[in-house]
């Protein structure tokens, strides 16, 4: 849980940030229709949530610096009982100035006539330009607005990308928000668990993505960070394989990628196990390059390390393993400068990860690779896909894929793994299968 107080030093910081004389305006997600008059499930924008931890749609969040009557102004829906009887409790004014600490609030059908005037003598707008079309116009016409009818304004207009500021602080993970992560990496990992005790050929793919989301609610993660990965055999060598829908076989392996969303804050897991519960002889030896290259991986994470640094230690350990499998021929770093390993890696090893599953934060600065800070949450996935569609490939190896994935936050001293608890190791995941599932 983030607190109020934790909010409001996030608030400030961007203000701060922002300086004198400006303000960031910051709207909420919108309710999307999925068929005709059904809607998805509403989820908050991440940049918005960070800053207010309020879950209504139809709201914009205003913030001013130095305003004399409170600083953090929130538009928002009205309490009206009828529509709260249809679908669902309503905050209204008073409620976000009572549990999410605006200093006000007004209705979002007046924003036309009010924010205007609290936008009258600020030199800078602060906005996401460019995320939302309509949204961006609305800003526009309320800058004309204010230029045509507040003769003498000093409101130059200068609109700058807030993201550049707020992307950054998301980067870096409070305590509280890493602890929301581990949750999340924790429930994750046991419903991981759960898929691999549940798999026996002749069951479909969506089966076990039935089994994952099951445990994803029961441990009070009701949805998933992105769309569920069940891809068995040559599935997995779709790197975003989301039908979930093929017969799993006898002696095939199956590939998940799936990580719960807990309080907004995303896990990624990956792993990759065989559907019968017993690796092949071939299938071991392929999955064990990945997992030589993933723990190299995760080893060179540390402050300090460059961004790049887990990813050429996988490409490393991927190249010879593809070399000692008859894949690739040549020297190991001729084949590594060509990318000759690229047909069968196509990826990077990480992205960030937080709010949103790839999470904002830059990868380069002042066109270097980023190093690596305390705070940072990263993930870990290197694969190989050797697809039957690639030519001068060993039969032995055709259609096999393997990923495998961990959440790994920067540490003072190193890392840790969040997301530790879901098995890994060969010996791990046979003695996992030969259990069943309650």
């Amino acid at each position: 849980m983030i607190s109020k107080t934790e909010y409001a030093r996030r608030r400030k910081r961007l203000m701060t940030m922002m300086g004198p004389e400006t303000v960031a305006i910051i709207p909420s997600a919108q309710e999307i229709i999925r068929s005709r008059d059904t809607h998805f499930n509403f989820r908050q924008d991440s940049d918005f949530h960070y800053l207010s931890g309020f879950n209504e749609p139809e709201s914009v969040l205003v913030l001013i610096p130095g305003r004399k009557h409170g600083d953090f102004i929130i538009f928002n829906r009205e309490r009206d009982l009828e529509k709260e009887t249809w679908h669902g409790r309503r905050e209204g004014q008073q409620g976000v100035i009572d549990n999410y600490a605006a200093a006000d609030a007004f209705p979002i059908e007046d924003i036309d006539d009010i924010l205007p005037g609290l936008m009258e003598g600020r030199k800078r707008i602060y906005c996401a330009i460019g995320n939302d079309k309509e949204f961006d116009e609305k800003i526009l016409a309320w800058l004309n607005a204010l230029r045509t009818n507040v003769s003498g304004a000093e409101t130059h207009g200068e609109i700058i990308d807030v993201r550049h500021f707020l992307h950054d602080m998301r980067l870096y993970k409070s305590p509280a928000e890493v602890k929301l992560m581990r949750t999340a990496a924790q429930i994750s990992a046991k419903a991981h668990i759960r898929a691999m005790q549940k798999s026996r050929p002749g069951l479909c793919e969506y089966h076990l993505e039935a089994e994952l989301h099951h445990e994803f609610a029961r441990l009070g993660a009701r949805f998933p960070a992105y769309t569920s990965i069940v891809a068995g055999g040559e599935n997995a060598c779709i790197l975003h394989y989301v039908e979930n829908d093929d017969k799993m076989k006898d002696g095939d392996l199956m590939m998940i990628d799936a990580g719960a969303e807990y309080q907004l804050y995303a896990s990624d897991i990956s792993r990759t196990f065989p559907i019968n519960g017993l690796f092949t002889k071939n299938q071991k030896i392929i999955y064990g390059w990945v997992l030589k290259a993933q723990l190299a991986a995760i080893e060179t994470i540390r402050p300090g390390a460059c961004w790049n640094a887990p990813h050429e230690a996988a490409v490393k350990v991927l190249t010879k393993g593809l070399i000692e499998m008859g894949i690739l021929k040549g020297r190991l770093q001729t084949l590594i400068k060509n990318e000759a390993y690229k047909p069968f890696y196509m990826h990077k090893t990480g992205h960030w990860l937080g709010l949103d599953v790839h999470d904002v934060g830059d990868y380069q600065v002042g066109g270097e690779p980023r190093v690596l800070e305390p705070g940072m949450v990263l993930t870990v996935e290197p694969g190989l896909y050797i697809s039957k569609e690639i030519k001068k490939v060993p039969k032995q190896w055709k259609g096999l894929a393997v990923r495998i994935e961990d959440d790994v936050l920067v540490t003072e001293d190193g890392y840790e793994v969040l997301s530790k608890d879901t098995p890994k190791t060969i010996d791990e995941i046979e003695s996992l299968m030969s259990q069943s599932a309650a």
